[in-house]
């Protein structure tokens, strides 16, 4: 049916098949109820039977002009004939929705007075049946017409959602990417730094190793010179993404789990709120790739905790482990406020994405939600090899 209703033939073939049915029905019903009309009459009654119908066929361009004929036939049809049809009255709520739903509100109820006027100013002159039929078509081409201003207002919030939606998706991804880049314009140093070492001890290597033989000395210097190469092609790198992210090129050391104290103490004076650093386990060095993951991880939670619950207390766990660090971040604030345990919207969008893109980025995960008693926490675990390449 709604392939039927959507083909452009729709108008015409209902057009025509209620013309055809209102002429013969009009037909059938002369000389008219109670003598409304005479013989001389009968062609201007068989008239007007086909324009409350016909006139669909003009409905998917000229709507408007459609609605008028048909609703004129109409009431004039019922006024001085008193003659109401079942296609005439299809095709006037048909109009009428047509109208709500090209959001002509006024042009859509517009009949729903003129039909109700003429069945109460009339009513002296109307039989019981008459007035209640009138009565019913002004009700249901206020339906019809309430109907199709709906079903206008469904689609156009249906759109409006998709819309909002497609760029909601669009800032998240591009806050993504933005979350990348950064992400990988301070994994440089770190990066840089190891390819520092493999340049520095291939030249030790070559000047220093006794007994090595021409050949080993080449590839200890072609080892050097492919480190320096790569180091030279990151600066160019990196120039490429601050200037996409408009930073200044000034270099800033990176922070690492030392600077920790420092951020929670800050943390502790800007929300007012008691915040804790809780280490355990050994403390051993980590990759700087890692601490630095661990340090962005924390920083964010920590601001997300001041934004949704401030002056809430605050425990940040840092726990070594076999396997790696894990991060345990915990306010005592109110919580997710759909109480579903979903997570808030600004750590929902831009925060929870860069934590899990800097935990993937090393091979860890992270998690957040309502913690267990109320509150939010957030929980990450990083694999974490020592400074020296063994397992913690």
């Amino acid at each position: 049916m709604g392939r039927i209703a959507a083909s452009p033939h729709a108008p015409l073939v209902a057009g025509v098949l209620l013309g055809v049915l209102a002429f013969l029905e009009t037909a059938l019903r002369l000389p008219g109820p109670e003598g409304s009309f005479g013989e001389q009459e009968h062609p201007l009654v068989l008239l007007l039977a086909l324009i409350t119908t016909v006139p669909l066929v003009l409905l998917p361009v000229h709507t408007v002009s459609a609605a008028v004929l048909v609703t004129t036939a109409n009431f004039v049809a019922m006024t001085p004939f008193h003659l109401l049809t079942v296609a005439g009255t299809a095709a006037q709520l048909t109009v009428v929705h047509q109208l709500g739903r090209q959001n002509k509100r006024v042009l859509a109820a517009l009949p729903v007075p003129l039909f109700l006027g003429y069945a109460i100013a009339a009513a002296p002159d109307l039989g019981l049946g008459e007035r209640t039929l009138t009565l019913t078509l002004a009700s249901l081409t206020a339906a019809a017409a309430g109907a199709g201003i709906a079903r206008r207002a469904r689609n156009e919030a249906r759109v409006y959602s998709a819309a909002a939606q497609a760029v909601a998706d669009s800032l998240l991804e591009h806050a993504a990417r933005g979350e990348r880049a950064r992400i990988a314009r301070e994994l440089h140093d770190v990066v840089a730094h190891h390819i520092s070492m493999i340049a520095v001890q291939a030249e030790n290597a070559r000047l220093t190793t006794a007994g090595l033989p021409p050949d080993g000395a080449k590839r200890f210097l072609a080892i050097g010179d492919t480190a320096r190469a790569a180091l030279t092609e990151m600066r160019r790198l990196l120039g490429v993404l601050r200037e996409d992210a408009g930073e200044s090129p000034g270099r800033r050391p990176q922070p690492a789990l030392q600077q920790l104290v420092d951020l929670v103490d800050d943390a502790r004076d800007a929300s007012g709120g008691a915040t804790r650093l809780i280490v355990h386990g050994r403390v051993v060095p980590l990759d700087p790739g890692i601490e630095l993951t661990a340090y962005r991880i924390v920083q964010e939670a920590l601001t997300n905790a001041r934004r949704h619950a401030r002056g809430a207390a605050v425990d940040v766990e840092l726990r070594y482990t076999q396997t790696g660090i894990r991060l345990r971040i915990r306010d005592n604030g109110p919580g997710p406020r759909d109480g579903g345990g979903k997570v808030p919207g600004a750590l929902a969008g831009h925060g929870l994405v860069g934590m899990r893109e800097r935990a993937a980025m090393v091979g860890g995960e992270v998690s957040a939600g309502a913690a267990p008693g109320g509150g939010f926490v957030v929980e990450a675990h990083l694999p974490a090899p020592t400074a020296d390449g063994e397992g913690s």
